[in-house]
């Protein structure tokens, strides 16, 4: 089994949701994993493990707003997939023609 250490930033969308799905309320000292690089340099990390990788990711102060903003930018990004805005704009289109057809009777 794989061991990466990872910035959350760098994680791909299912593993930030499996994150997510393990400390939706964030995570505390029984959570973190301490390691020491080579340098001595202390990194803490908390684990999340998939079927191949255990991914370490890194802890920083940006980590709790990720996982306490993570709905809301997840909300965001669907809103801008041009799926999204091709069913937005066809909706408006067929209330556009609704009332339209309005108007002849």
């Amino acid at each position: 089994m794989k061991r990466i250490i990872v910035d959350y930033k760098r994680l791909d969308h299912s593993v930030a949701a499996l994150l997510i799905d393990l400390y939706p309320h964030g995570y505390g000292d029984e959570d973190i994993i301490v390691l020491k690089k080579p340098g001595g340099e202390l990194v803490e990390a908390v684990e999340v493990r998939t079927d191949d990788t255990i991914y370490l990711v890194k802890i920083s102060k940006s980590l709790s707003n990720f996982i306490s903003n993570f709905e809301e930018t997840i909300e965001k990004e669907l809103e801008n997939t041009p799926e999204k805005q091709l069913l937005e704009k066809e909706t408006e289109l067929n209330q556009e023609e609704d009332l339209n057809s309005e108007d002849l009777f």
